[in-house]
């Protein structure tokens, strides 16, 4: 699943354009039952979370909130091994 790979890139690119490629990246697979869009959701939600800590904290809190937002994608990625 190459599309995951870029969304980790994404993750470390920490932008509001990373956040829209990351939707529109995830939104392929937001059909495919109403658990895999709200994990959709809530990784979106971590992204959005991470951006607003990079833009406004030190960065120790960096990295936690990165870790997050990958431990959200990976919950994405095995609904959507599971469900195939």
């Amino acid at each position: 699943m190459d599309c995951f790979k870029r969304v980790e890139g994404l993750i470390d690119a920490t932008s509001v354009e990373a956040i829209d490629s990351a939707r529109v990246l995830l939104d392929q697979f937001k059909g495919k039952s109403e658990t895999i869009a709200q994990a959709i959701d809530d990784f979106l939600f971590d992204f959005m979370t991470l951006l607003f800590v990079v833009e406004a904290t030190r960065e120790q809190f960096h990295n936690p909130a990165r870790r997050l937002a990958r431990i959200r994608l990976s919950k994405v990625r095995l609904l959507l091994t599971r469900c195939s």
